[in-house]
């Protein structure tokens, strides 16, 4: 499996996904104790972004391992390095620059969708709060381009504690809750991207990602961002 391992029509590969998602089962099981709520909403065919909040390194492995389906992220260009490179690439995932308009990066995420397969995006760009205070515009791009549906992702625990042995990493065996919303579609279907529509998606994925978190915390007991620190 290579970098260059591509389903046809210059798609990354689904296949390179599917052994990236069962890596991602077993470590994320075999280290944390992951529960998974209403992953059934995550529609079963066809093309789907994942937007998920992003509050410690862990939640994008913890989603390539809990997801229904495999799922290939935009990630930043500086994992890429040393080994991680052929490897992330061999598994499906899209290299990003976050510091410019990075087309090559957007060709390839539309692949995916184009392919019917899931796109995984952290809308707020980077590490943060993961309270999705602030997105910035490429979910809105994707969700107004493609079409597809996006399903909102809390992932909730991961960054309540530092592990004892590790401190860069949850405490290991804690609980960490994984909570899918209902998927909804932005825009009016006529796939204009101009800045007003671009700005108008933004808002309302903005509300509609805010809300699921609070739903997330509520039903899984963590009510407050800082509970458990």
């Amino acid at each position: 499996m290579t970098g260059s391992d591509s389903a046809p029509g210059g798609a990354p590969s689904e296949r390179g996904a599917a052994v990236g998602r069962r890596i991602g089962i077993g470590l994320m099981n075999s280290l944390w104790r992951p529960r998974v709520l209403g992953a059934w909403r995550v529609p079963a065919t066809g093309p789907v972004i994942l937007a998920g909040n992003h509050a410690h390194n862990v939640d994008g492995p913890m989603l390539m391992g809990t997801a229904p389906r495999p799922v290939h992220f935009l990630i930043k260009k500086e994992a890429f390095i040393g080994p991680l490179d052929p490897f992330l690439r061999g598994i499906g995932q899209l290299k990003v620059d976050r510091s410019a308009a990075d087309r090559s990066a957007v060709t390839d995420a539309l692949a995916v969708l184009e392919a019917g397969g899931v796109l995984g995006i952290f809308p707020e760009g980077t590490r943060g709060q993961g309270d999705f205070a602030a997105l910035r515009g490429g979910l809105a791009y994707f969700a107004l381009r493609s079409g597809a549906p996006v399903v909102p992702v809390a992932v909730l625990g991961s960054a309540d504690r530092a592990g004892r042995l590790i401190r860069a990493l949850p405490p290991l065996r804690s609980r960490i809750d994984v909570v899918f919303g209902d998927p909804f579609t932005v825009g009016d279907g006529s796939g204009r991207r101009t800045r007003t529509a671009l700005d108008e998606a933004t808002v309302r994925l903005q509300e509609r990602l805010a809300g699921h978190l609070t739903d997330a915390r509520r039903l899984t007991g963590l009510c407050r961002p800082e509970a458990g620190r």
